[in-house]
């Protein structure tokens, strides 16, 4: 028997790794893969080629480097960074691509199969430590570098790590004014600067341990509320509540989720309301240690909860040593509304909301009604309620009067006349009242005002396929997922708008990206029907016909009344080419319906291969 040959020696390692890379691929798996493809082949691999490295071990989102001299590994790492900063210019901060680099001088280890030793573990642990768009080093890095690259370096001090028995000294390299690592990462306009030198904290969702499982809408408030306090804090990078929300209710290590979004710090806690009663508990713990910073227990009446929001705020901003303008501390304080029990009840009114019943959204509508009637000058309470007013005009045939929901968009945006929400309920009411140029008006300042407001991109990407204007629809649906990974309807329209425009393969992707995102919120919401419904076309349209027709099943049974259920179920229908069944449901659902659903009608690619039958030409006439 031949020994295993063994080889030692003594390298520099560049570790990199994709920053959120499973985020960004839940997002969308297609153009994440074909950006990392051209970042490798246009930037990553010829930067190293060109300093001599040699690629060891590629992971899919990670990367380990072998150089023969610190110096080059150095130059490399900066150049990859500072060519990613011009690379992501224009890009919006939750679909960027950004490394996170580690750089070690250390032996390596190489047998018969793979390769292993300390100088690659701590390269790979200072990787993790590293900021987005950031470069960390041991000590012997920073003293090999000196000042031959006119690096300054920020001395982080020692760091315990996981599996390395001793404490590593960790810096982190400060690559000025034309880099990342001490710098932002530009964005598209209007997009605030992601700048990542500065702590980046994400809040998880808090938990709901009240007896009332119901009370989870109003634990859901106050993890949205601290989100929108802390992001108004120029000196704290926080993600989105959409971003965190991918990661409610899911059991994982603290460690492992603040690495998939890419930040620091974490903030977790918990909410139990008991009647006029609240204990909320939160924590802030440190990602690279998972050593708690901080953390308090708040035990008060329901009507100091604003208080309370202000206050946990507050801690995080001064344990991260971060200065708050007065500005700022201004708004961290500005509630929402005087009213506690209006409060509840928006948040109550958002949770119906969430299923686009009728029966849900004549709830949600009671509930922001009711939160006008305790505080009338509640902004986002108006909003609601034009939201519900248009969608029950529109999808399911409700006589409102349109003058009626402008004008609780009009009071909105007197109450507050930044709320990109308020514009994006107004182009959907002007939408639904035939009045298509002025809603573009207010869908481009809705987004003008806020690009990354869920409501105002998925809205006019309704509004777009309504028009004929795919390519403009798909952009917006695609944005509109991009900021709501768990918008399970988003992708679904996608699918529906990709193949009028012929991009099949694209539209099979996105239809089995839908089903798991459906699949997901059946598992969260069994009491949804619209979600089986509308996943039971996307399961036609691949084939799946016996489970697209368990799902609708389903859905049928769950809510067999609702008129828009029955014309999703026109639409599997004809996916899977039964037209008369198909035309029998569209035939009782038209003369429901308001203008809108009329138009789109007219472009639902679903319903291409009865675009020809007698009986469908005939309702074409009747939607005119």
């Amino acid at each position: 028997m031949c020994a295993e040959h063994v080889e030692r020696r003594l390298a520099a390692i560049l570790a990199a790794d994709v920053v959120g890379y499973s985020r960004l691929l839940e997002a969308n798996e297609e153009d994440t893969l074909n950006a990392l493809r051209s970042h490798r082949r246009e930037l990553f691999d010829p930067t190293v080629a060109t300093h001599g490295g040699q690629i060891i071990k590629v992971m899919g989102d990670g990367f380990l480097v072998e150089f023969g001299s610190v110096l080059s590994a150095a130059q490399c790492a900066v150049e990859i960074q500072r060519g990613m900063l011009e690379r992501n210019i224009g890009i919006p901060a939750d679909r960027l691509i950004a490394f996170r680099i580690g750089l070690n001088l250390g032996d390596i280890v190489f047998d018969t199969d793979d390769f292993h030793g300390d100088g690659i573990n701590v390269a790979v642990r200072l990787q993790t430590l590293a900021v987005p768009g950031g470069i960390a080093c041991s000590a012997p890095v920073r003293h090999e570098v000196g000042n031959k690259l006119g690096l300054d370096f920020a001395d982080q001090g020692d760091k315990t790590v996981k599996n390395i028995s001793r404490p590593v000294h960790v810096y982190f390299a400060d690559l000025g004014s034309g880099a990342s690592g001490g710098q932002a990462l530009s964005v598209s306009s209007g997009h605030t600067q992601a700048a990542f030198n500065k702590p980046s904290v994400a809040i998880l969702p808090f938990t709901n341990i009240s007896n009332d499982p119901e009370q989870e809408f109003f634990s859901d408030g106050i993890t949205e509320d601290i989100i929108t306090d802390l992001s108004n804090v120029s000196g704290l990078f926080v993600l989105s509540r959409n971003t965190v929300y991918t990661w409610k209710g899911r059991n994982e290590n603290l460690q492992r989720i603040a690495r998939e979004l890419g930040v620091a710090y974490v903030v977790e806690g918990s909410v139990r309301k008991a009647g006029n009663h609240v204990r909320i508990n939160a924590e802030l713990i440190e990602a690279a240690s998972d050593g708690h910073v901080w953390a308090a227990r708040y035990d008060r009446d329901l009507t100091d909860i604003f208080e309370v929001q202000d206050e946990i705020a507050k801690a995080i901003v001064e344990q991260l040593r971060v200065k708050l303008l007065p500005e700022e501390k201004k708004a961290i304080e500005q509630a929402p509304t005087e009213s506690v029990e209006a409060y509840t009840h928006y948040l109550r009114g958002r949770e119906y909301y969430h299923i686009a019943s009728k029966s849900n959204h004549l709830m949600a509508r009671q509930s922001f009604a009711r939160a006008l009637e305790l505080d009338p000058g509640y902004a986002r309470a108006y909003v609601g309620v034009a939201f519900c007013d248009a969608r029950l005009r529109s999808q399911f045939g409700v006589e409102i009067p349109v003058d009626e929901i402008l004008a609780n968009t009009e009071r909105a945006i007197a109450i507050d006349p930044n709320l990109a929400e308020s514009y994006a309920a107004r182009g959907f009411a002007l939408a639904v009242a035939g009045n298509r140029a002025e809603a573009v008006r207010a869908f481009e300042l809705a987004l003008s005002l806020g690009p990354d407001c869920h409501e105002a991109n998925r809205y006019y990407a309704e509004f777009c396929v309504t028009d004929g204007q795919f390519e403009l629809a798909a952009s917006y649906f695609q944005r509109a997922l991009e900021i709501k990974p768990a918008d399970y309807g988003a992708p679904i329209m996608l699918v529906n708008v990709l193949r009028s425009l012929g991009q099949t393969e694209r539209a099979e992707s996105y239809a089995r990206l839908a089903i798991k995102k459906a699949e997901e919120e059946m598992r969260l919401h069994p009491e949804n029907a619209n979600v089986a419904c509308l996943g039971a076309t996307a399961l036609a349209f691949l084939g799946a016909r016996d489970r697209a027709l368990e799902w609708l099943a389903r859905s049928l049974a769950t809510d067999p009344n609702d008129i828009n259920i029955q014309c999703n179920a026109a639409c599997t229908y004809a996916l899977l080419g039964e037209a008369d069944r198909a035309i029998d449901l569209l035939e009782g659902w038209m003369p429901q319906v308001g203008s809108e659903m009329r138009l789109w009608f007219k472009n639902d690619s679903d319903l291409d291969s009865i675009r020809n039958h007698p009986r469908y030409l005939r309702l074409t006439e009747i939607s005119d």
